[in-house]
């Protein structure tokens, strides 16, 4: 009799997540993985926030187009397409002066825009649902999996974030928050409690693995536990949970050791219990503070080297798909 299929949820945003995602499919080598991602949808900065401010668009595109990417087939015609969703216009190309060049510039409307976001706007605007819209992009690239937003609207993210003089200061939206200098003391959504995607909520029920990170963590991680169905489908789900850390403190968290990472959870969802912490040994630092972090949460930290080899604090999705094999596959 043939095994079940590992049903995984994955949760993040950017590039995090696509890592995590391209880890899952090398997995399923080894593996039969159900893959769901489950999309940050407070993007405001680039094209997103653009298409956000100008066509008012119901989700912000870009992290949605990245998870439909990473899960693509491996054909060359799912490739090929999936390229051309990742695919970025260029500024127009200056003639003669400077003037001209800034002339060309207000009137280039698509120059920094990605293709997929542009699809995603046109298949959400056309079909009038937005999970329709990203099943329909989700059979362009054969993807190997569902891509789903973690709310049915965009939303706006904001912080108190105690600055270098320790004043507090309130600043608002995602690109904002996660460039902004100090430290992030309260995470909020705006709205509090947006319309959960009912799709979502049934695959959190339904797994087996929920997966949290890498990702940057107050703007793609922690924004999913902030979304009080969503928050309340996870600690109900029978599912067992991983956390794979980040290689190193981005500039929205930094100060944060790895252990202060984990303790963040905790702060946002103190119902949060994880089966699994993935590190890299390399970058963890000392491994007892990020031991003990973990078993407050009841999880068991797991070393394994899944850094790219060149040095940069960045995931090799081949090598943490190795890492994530004997987990994922443990005790079924």
């Amino acid at each position: 009799m043939t095994a079940a299929p590992i049903r995984v949820v994955a949760f993040g945003g950017g590039h995090g997540l696509s890592a995590s995602l391209r880890a899952l499919r090398h997995c399923s080598r080894e593996l039969e993985l159900d893959i769901t991602a489950i999309v940050t949808v407070g993007d405001d900065g680039g094209s997103s926030g653009r298409l956000r401010a100008e066509r008012d668009a119901l989700l912000p595109p870009g992290d949605l187009r990245q998870a439909l990417a990473a899960l693509a087939a491996d054909d060359p015609t799912t490739r090929r397409t999936a390229s051309l969703m990742q695919h970025r216009f260029a500024e127009m190309a200056v003639v003669r002066s400077v003037g001209e060049r800034r002339a060309d510039r207000s009137k280039d409307s698509l120059a920094g825009h990605a293709v997929g976001n542009l699809l995603l706007l046109g298949l959400i605007e056309m079909l009038g649902d937005p999970v329709v819209a990203l099943d329909h992009a989700a059979a362009m690239v054969g993807a190997r999996g569902r891509v789903l937003p973690m709310a049915l609207h965009a939303v706006g993210i904001e912080a108190d974030i105690e600055d270098h003089s320790g004043r507090s200061l309130l600043v608002r939206g995602q690109h904002s928050v996660a460039v902004a200098d100090g430290r992030v003391t309260a995470l909020r959504l705006v709205p509090e409690n947006p319309p959960t995607c009912p799709e979502a909520i049934e695959a959190v029920r339904a797994a087996d693995w929920l997966i949290f990170g890498p990702g940057s963590w107050y703007t793609s991680v922690l924004p999913h536990l902030l979304v009080p169905e969503l928050a309340a489908a996870i600690v109900a789900s029978p599912a067992r949970r991983l956390v794979t850390l980040n290689l190193s403190a981005d500039k929205e968290t930094s100060g944060l050791s790895t252990a202060d990472h984990l303790a963040a959870l905790q702060w946002y969802l103190p119902e949060l219990r994880v089966d699994t912490v993935l590190a890299d040994a390399k970058w963890a630092g000392e491994p007892e503070p990020v031991r003990a972090a973990a078993q407050e949460l009841g999880a068991e930290l797991v070393l394994a080297p899944v850094a790219v080899a060149d040095g940069s604090p960045r995931h090799d999705p081949e090598s943490l798909g190795v890492a994530l094999v004997p987990v994922l596959g443990a005790a079924r």
